[in-house]
């Protein structure tokens, strides 16, 4: 027979408990709702001058970048990132399963490559996995800055120009809705790898047109070299921002359905327990019936 005092402190643990998934569920949702705000935003412009730098890259065929040169891959940069905080459901472990998976294919071709991990959970993972890494970073919160992304992409530009990497892969979650996100590798760089999904649909061809596909002139001014100097790098850094800021909204997606499903299980706990509590309390109360009722007639 259950204890009825156990029971009552149980369940005021466990609506405590519920108190605390309840509040984390409706920071998470109120965050989420920036943060996805903020991803929005930057969608369009990202998907924008990731056009423009590939057309303008196309048309101007005798100008060339070099974040745009693809050569030889013989040593590889991958950045893995994940949330500085747990409690988010299987946020971060869709996002090392990948990153694991990665660095697994370049230890076996022997290449060498560096890590560098945002997140203290990425960190303390691989750091238990023994894995060294070349940098790490726990700044970037639910609201990422472009200035500090800016830095990081700075410093990648100038290592691929350089040639100190010939390769940048990234492993973040994307977001795609509200209802699905998934851990995924890009490249970053080489951006000629980058294929850029427009949200337009395909024109039909028309016979008006002859059924070919329509292609834009570019006149550039002053030069194709110093548009597309300016333009390479700020598509890279948008791309990049882009990144931390699906990764960041993705997380409080995870932790608000991870602090819902505990606040429901909860109070599904609570009313296991409360049903013990009262099958334990009318059986007291039968038994010292019983008990009295035995012990009149024994006066009898």
């Amino acid at each position: 027979m259950a204890n009825l005092r156990v029971l009552v402190k149980r369940r005021k643990a466990v609506r405590n408990i519920r108190k605390i998934t309840k509040t984390m569920e409706l920071i998470a949702t109120s965050r989420f709702q920036r943060a996805l705000k903020r991803a929005q935003e930057a969608e369009a412009y990202t998907r924008k001058i990731a056009e423009l730098a590939a057309d303008l890259s196309k048309n101007a065929s005798e100008v060339s970048h070099p974040l745009l040169a693809t050569r030889p891959v013989k040593k590889t940069l991958v950045l893995v990132i994940t949330a500085n905080r747990g409690l988010c459901g299987g946020y971060n472990g869709g996002v090392l399963r990948e990153a694991v998976q990665v660095t697994r294919q370049l230890a076996a071709t022997t290449a060498p490559f560096d890590l560098e991990v945002a997140g203290k959970r990425g960190i303390a993972f691989f750091k238990f996995q023994g894995v060294p890494r070349t940098r790490e970073y726990t700044n970037f919160e639910d609201k990422p800055t472009f200035a500090e992304v800016d830095a990081v992409a700075s410093r990648y530009i100038d290592l691929y120009i350089s040639g100190q990497i010939d390769e940048v892969k990234v492993a973040y979650t994307k977001f795609i809705t509200a209802a699905r996100q998934q851990a995924v590798v890009e490249t970053l760089l080489p951006l000629s790898s980058v294929e850029v999904a427009s949200s337009k649909p395909a024109a039909a061809a028309t016979p008006e047109a002859g059924g070919a596909d329509t292609k834009t002139d570019y006149e550039f001014i002053p030069d194709a070299a110093e548009i597309l100097e300016e333009l390479v790098p700020a598509a890279l850094k948008v791309r990049l921002f882009k990144m931390f800021l699906d990764a960041a909204v993705s997380e409080q997606i995870a932790r608000r359905v991870a602090m819902k499903a505990a606040t429901e299980n909860a109070g599904d706990l609570i009313k296991d327990i409360t049903r013990v509590y009262n099958r334990t309390r009318q059986a007291n109360i039968t038994k010292e019936i019983s008990e009295l009722i035995a012990g009149s007639e024994a006066l009898k």
